[in-house]
């Protein structure tokens, strides 16, 4: 049962997300999260049967027509984003769902249990560490980890979040990562395999094939397994972009399902505004 007081389904405890999850797995099916940008988008996403809704600033940049990659830059203040996005546009309209807030970790400005706090007050279920730099490698990886905007800032964001009894569902990018979320309690790990091709604002070039993406993937999950064999694992990013290169994913990997972002909210939003424009469009007026 969900906390009653809100009249909705948010906020739940942690261990109802677990529960929740858990009882998806055990019917047999994938775990399906989604990233929302609108208060729209994560209407549909809910009535479509979503299992999480995961809110973050490179939403409101996606659905704005912008790449995502625009929310690891320095065009706001992504953890006033994610509140924003959420208290006046996306927990007013999701009914039943889980809603978890992007928190940038490593932010230092922010007085992280103060900040967490305000995400538990305000209704989320929950965390994901968004935006994050495990997807930032080479020279300027290496400055963030030596000047201490690293992604150990967003493990001890993680650790706070389990402390105050949020549900964690965190993005890595190699099993190192893995083993340092499990350690201190994430409760689903997302294989970040790259940035998502496709569609008009998507890479052009996936940043992996697909079988290394598989391999990584699993990777991951067997990382995440040493330190706690109960995590739930979700695969996101790279040439996984439809339901069948999930269904692929799955077959090959012990995963339990997938996180949608651009492959959800946006290519989806994309086809169907132009289809159905199209078809307005095509009309001719009487002879």
């Amino acid at each position: 049962m969900a906390n009653q007081w809100t009249g909705k389904g948010n906020p739940y405890t942690k261990q109802e997300v677990r529960d929740r999850f858990q009882k998806t797995v055990n019917d047999g099916k994938a775990i399906i999260a989604a990233g929302a940008g609108t208060g729209i988008s994560a209407k549909f996403i809910e009535r479509g049967g979503a299992d999480l809704i995961i809110i973050y600033n490179s939403g409101r940049f996606r659905m704005a027509g912008h790449g995502s990659a625009a929310g690891l830059m320095a065009y706001g203040d992504a953890n006033a984003e994610a509140l924003d996005l959420g208290e006046f546009e996306v927990l007013p309209v999701v009914d039943e769902i889980p809603v978890v807030c992007g928190v940038h970790g490593s932010d230092p400005r922010r007085r992280m249990w103060h900040h967490l706090l305000k995400v538990k007050d305000m209704g989320f279920s929950g965390v994901n560490n968004f935006p994050t730099h495990c997807v930032v490698d080479g020279h300027f990886r290496r400055v963030l980890e030596e000047t201490g905007m690293g992604f150990h800032k967003e493990v001890e964001m993680v650790d706070l979040a389990t402390k105050m009894d949020l549900f964690s569902i965190v993005y890595v990018a190699t099993a190192e990562e893995a083993r340092q979320m499990a350690h201190v309690g994430a409760d689903a790990i997302i294989s970040h395999v790259g940035t998502t091709i496709g569609g008009s604002i998507g890479v052009t070039g996936a940043t992996c094939s697909m079988d290394e993406a598989i391999e990584r993937t699993q990777e991951i999950v067997e990382a995440g397994k040493e330190g706690n064999p109960d995590i739930f694992f979700l695969a996101h990013g790279g040439p996984i972009m439809s339901p069948e290169d999930v269904r692929m994913v799955l077959d090959r990997t012990d995963a339990h399902g997938f996180v949608g972002a651009s492959s959800l909210e946006r290519m989806g939003v994309e086809r169907s505004l132009e289809t159905l424009t199209r078809e307005f469009k095509s009309l001719a007026l009487k002879k």
